[in-house]
């Protein structure tokens, strides 16, 4: 990992925000969970205790209802409630109790919260039971009158046929024997083994002082933090006075245990510190992958930027994802390929810019040569013409005027020759010459051409041999394929033998038809045959126009086959020189 790169800061930022995050847990945890949880446990408590105590004011209950609403709030909120009178007497009867008919048809009822507390598996394994016949040996709390019954608290409890449940040695001031008619019971699967704790509330709360028995007059509420004596077990007192239509106060007294959440929260905090050890280290490797992750598509989008950068816009979208930085990968990859063709478009732009130039300047320098060709080649017939001209205008003697007229002449003619290949040579630079191509024999042109030639052959005995094989018609424009064929044979005239054959081949093939004139006669040096097709060239290094043409021929010959993709060459050979163009298709 990159130090001080986008992969190691995302790594450290994360680490250091889990980390912070999970500081604050730990913290939290450690120094509020007790009073948050006793706060909410106790606003929970309170807001239950409150809708009961409405309940139990507005509805005529009964003393089984009056039960079973207490054992219904007590499992629900886990915690103990009793009503008390103002005088300390327990006005409600045990909501987890039972109720035994005894010999004289008296109804007796027994506690079995504290009993449970001690006893509970052996009273679950009883199987107690409606009209179960019992004995009962314990404790009487509260005489029975006209309204209530008398409550019993049990020492030992003996189902018939069965092994007595508590203690018997204890004894207790009362015993009797019965068959029980009610029995209500708490879900032993989630008893809170601290509901005796409530009688040891009630024994330190009561009797009440002057001044708390106003306050409840009053219909206040309060609320404390108690702990139990024998145990050092924390618990909140709730006692809520409520009026009944009578105009009689009762108590809902309450005791709600707080030790659970202080247990919870010890072993939380081990919890936390072990959790804390194993959650740092998957800190770390969570931290490592997502830095990875999201900086991966960053740095490859930076490298397509570098690339960029370097005017490379090659490659692919790097990044193929639905989100931000698949779309702006795109977005990338088509600015990468609209630079890509404008920056080829450019340089096609330029390469042809630089072509043209350059073109331009050969013209212009091919410009300058030739004018300087040209005046050089005017210069001579022009000076003839005007000294015979002058010759005249002194007046020669008559024998001489027609031999000086003659050379004007002539003079004149080859001016008008030289003006003509001039202005062929210029059009086929020019670019402007169209080509108006139709299907021609070859031998039937060199026939032609040959005829118009006829003088000059005779004045040097020779003769024209054209020897055809296998010939194909040619595509070509006849007329400039023409001015090629009389350039090479009057170039072949020109410099073959006296009295020697000239002889003209043309063979075709299914591919190509090659065209080839052959003189005998001197050779061409071999240091000038490249130099040959250059325009007013001469192989005479006198450049005398006695021995030779315009010095164009050749040049001209090489723009019409240039313009007709033919190959062509002028080449030695035994006692004399080869001319050869070929034909394609």
């Amino acid at each position: 990992m990159k130090r001080w790169g986008i992969t190691f800061k995302l790594f450290v930022m994360t680490v250091v925000f889990f980390v912070c995050f999970y500081g604050m847990v730990i913290l939290s945890q450690l120094f509020f969970f007790d009073s948050f949880y006793q706060q909410q446990k106790e606003n929970r408590v309170e807001k239950h205790l409150k809708s009961f105590g409405s309940s139990y004011t507005s509805g005529s209950w009964d003393t089984s209802r009056t039960s079973q609403e207490l054992a219904r709030f007590m499992l629900r909120n886990k915690t103990q409630l009793v009503i008390m009178k103002l005088d300390g007497k327990m006005k409600s009867e045990d909501p987890f109790h039972m109720k035994v008919m005894n010999e004289d048809g008296q109804i007796i009822a027994v506690s079995l919260s504290l009993f449970i507390n001690q006893y509970g598996d052996e009273f679950s394994a009883a199987n107690i039971k409606l009209d179960d016949p019992l004995t009962i040996q314990g404790d009487q709390l509260i005489e029975g009158d006209a309204s209530s019954p008398e409550l019993i608290f049990p020492t030992s409890i003996k189902k018939q046929g069965a092994a007595a449940i508590g203690d018997e040695s204890e004894g207790g001031d009362t015993q009797f024997s019965g068959i029980v008619t009610e029995i209500v019971l708490p879900n032993l699967k989630i008893w809170n083994p601290r509901q005796g704790i409530m009688f040891e509330a009630l024994d330190e709360w009561f009797p009440l002082s002057e001044a708390r028995v106003e306050q409840f007059k009053g219909l206040q509420m309060q609320k404390a933090d108690w702990t139990a004596p024998w145990g050092g077990i924390r618990n909140s007192v709730m006692i809520l006075p409520v009026q009944q239509r009578n105009g009689d106060i009762d108590l809902l007294f309450t005791v709600t245990s707080l030790q659970e959440v202080k247990d919870s929260n010890d072993a939380l905090r081990w919890f936390f510190l072990y959790l804390g050890i194993g959650g740092f280290v998957f800190i770390l490797i969570l931290s490592y992958f997502y830095s990875k992750m999201v900086a991966r598509p960053l740095i490859k989008l930076n490298k397509i930027a570098k690339r960029m950068v370097s005017l490379d816009f090659t490659g692919h979208p790097s990044i193929r994802q639905k989100d931000e930085l698949g779309s702006l990968s795109n977005s990338m990859f088509t600015l990468s390929q609209s630079l890509d063709s404008a920056l080829s478009e450019l340089r096609e732009a330029n390469q042809q810019l630089v072509e043209d130039m350059e073109r331009k300047q050969k013209m212009e320098t091919m410009q300058q040569d030739f004018f300087a060709n040209a005046s050089h080649e005017l210069k001579t017939p022009l000076s003839i013409i005007k000294g015979f001209a002058e010759g005249l205008e002194d007046g020669v003697s008559a024998a001489k005027q027609d031999y000086y007229i003659k050379v004007i002449i002539e003079e004149s003619e080859k001016m008008g020759f030289l003006v003509n290949d001039m202005l062929d040579l210029f059009r086929l630079e020019s670019g402007t010459t169209k080509l108006r191509k139709t299907s021609f024999m070859l031998t039937e042109l060199t026939e032609k051409v040959a005829d118009r030639l006829i003088h000059f052959l005779q004045e040097k005995q020779l003769q024209v041999m054209i020897i055809p094989a296998n010939e194909l018609p040619v595509y070509a424009d006849a007329g400039w394929i023409e001015q090629v064929i009389l350039n090479f044979l009057t170039n072949a005239i020109r410099h073959a033998e006296d009295g020697s054959t000239i002889t003209v081949n043309v063979q075709s093939d299914e591919k190509s038809t090659v065209f080839s004139i052959h003189n005998k006669g001197e050779s061409i040096p071999e240091d000038q045959l490249g130099q040959i097709w250059e325009r007013f060239y001469r192989v005479e290094p006198s450049r005398s126009r006695l021995t030779g043409g315009t010095g164009l021929g050749l040049s001209i010959a090489k723009r019409i086959l240039d313009m007709h993709g033919c190959s062509y060459a002028v080449e030695n050979i035994e006692e004399g020189v080869k001319s050869m163009v070929r034909f394609e298709g």
